[in-house]
């Protein structure tokens, strides 16, 4: 008997550890262990327990279509693991490899221990393109600076096809008693997530429409990725993050999209810098950021985080992920900009509200994104390149579709007064809408002395 342990690949479809059990023909215990506490600080936030919660029960339901049952625990992997061993005789686990520095802790001393005990332990690749320790530099070092990386990664050998589902034998399956989904308390108490139901369907036939919605649009994305307003992007990073769809089905897939596959690069580059560097999630890459001056303006932090900083597509930006838990790529950038430049807020700030807030919460990429717009990470934008909210705006949302969409109270101001909402007579300000909560110009200036600080 197999226990196939589910992490973050939460599909059927190109899952190594269920195909290599599935195939071996042995009875099969799904199984996925809630245990928050083993994630350390990194306990899943708000959005991503909703998303996990929904994700469960549509494995549990893909599975019960073949005769498998999904069996749930709350409590740590290796008591979890060993208590379905002794009650069922099971002699192998089989898992897919993650990559965060406290989980490699966690299944390290897991394997060590179940093969102690005779147990046959197997772990797989289904998350990423290319494992980091499988592309260096000349020097047999991990890269710093994303182009290199990527060539790399091009010159190395494809990855493999993604796996067909295997032929399940009906009498594979094991009925354990197992934990209601409902009984992990993933979903918040105080019902706020309506948006992102109305926006999200998590699990793998999710992941495969979305899939197929992108199919048919992909041909724009180089052109249309940047601008919020128009439907550019994929949307699929919380089911690339859940594991719902393989990278590698992706990259097969759009073989020929060169611009949507430099974007799984970025993804496979931040697993990289996470796997080398795993300090980086609380401290910069760049040791010199660390003593820099911010100023932890609690005030400003709130007025960003809830969308009410005066500046229209900082605002746009941050209402979209309270409302549906994601935030346009190119908004990511610009809010975050505004953030550690014009707030002089610290970068962990903005990682610590987008881990709680979005559905595609990742340490890896959350982390790269964060320290590459604070400018103290690898292949960082320098810190003096900060972007102007209004110009940002003019040029990324010129007809302000995507302002109107999320500031309602300015969607009847024409496109140079939506950006720029206190030169309007129409609107009064600290009624209908915020004042700007600094002044872009003096912020920069602010924002460069205090990088000249640290230089020197």
């Amino acid at each position: 008997m197999t226990i196939v342990w589910f992490r973050n690949d939460l599909r059927l479809h190109d899952n190594p550890a269920f195909y290599e059990a599935v195939k071996s023909g042995d009875r099969i215990i799904p199984l996925f262990v809630w245990s928050p506490e083993e994630e350390g600080r990194w306990e899943p936030g708000a959005a991503s327990k909703w998303w996990l919660h929904h994700a469960l029960f549509s494995l549990k339901e893909d599975l019960e279509k073949h005769g498998l049952y999904l069996v749930v625990r709350h409590d740590q992997a290796l008591l979890s693991i060993r208590g379905l061993i002794e009650k069922n005789q099971a002699r192998k686990v089989v898992w897919n490899r993650r990559y965060e520095p406290q989980i490699i802790a966690r299944d390290t001393k897991v394997k060590a221990a179940l093969k102690e005990e005779g147990i046959e332990c197997q772990s797989y690749n289904s998350q990423l393109l290319f494992e980091p320790w499988t592309v260096l530099n000349r020097e047999e070092k991990p890269f710093q600076v994303f182009t290199p990386f990527w060539k790399a990664c091009l010159a190395s050998p494809d990855p493999a096809p993604p796996l067909p589902l295997p032929p399940i034998q009906r009498d594979q399956g094991v009925r354990i008693p197992s934990v209601a989904i409902e009984e992990l308390g993933l979903l918040p108490r105080i019902r706020w997530e309506s948006g992102l139901a109305k926006t999200w369907h998590p699990g793998e036939k999710g992941a495969q429409k979305a899939v197929e919605h992108f199919a048919a649009h992909w041909e724009g994305y180089g052109v249309q990725r940047d601008f919020p307003g128009l439907e550019g992007t994929s949307r699929l990073s919380a089911y690339l993050h859940f594991g719902e769809i393989s990278s590698r089905t992706l990259w097969h897939r759009f073989s020929s999209a060169e611009g949507f596959l430099r974007q799984l690069g970025w993804r496979e580059f931040a697993h990289h810098l996470l796997f080398h560097f795993p300090e980086i999630p609380d401290h910069p890459l760049r040791p010199a950021f660390a003593s820099f001056p911010w100023d932890p303006n609690k005030g400003h932090l709130h007025a960003w985080q809830k969308g009410m900083t005066g500046y229209p597509i900082v605002d746009a930006g941050m209402r979209q992920l309270w409302q549906t838990g994601w935030m346009h790529n190119r908004v990511r950038m610009i809010v975050g900009s505004f953030l550690v430049k014009d707030l002089l807020i610290s970068w962990q700030e903005g990682a610590k509200w987008f881990w709680d807030t979005l559905v595609d919460a990742d340490l890896a990429n959350n982390t790269l994104g964060w320290q590459w717009i604070g400018g103290c990470g690898a292949d960082a934008a320098p810190y003096f390149r900060i972007f102007n909210p209004v110009l940002q705006g003019e040029k990324f949302d010129p007809d302000g579709t995507y302002i109107s969409r999320y500031i309602p109270e300015l969607a009847h101001l024409p496109p140079p007064l939506l950006h720029q909402p206190w030169n309007s007579s129409e609107i009064v300000l600290g009624r209908d809408y915020p004042y700007p909560i600094v002044d872009h110009k003096v912020a920069r200036e602010r924002a460069l002395k205090a990088f000249n600080s640290i230089k020197n």
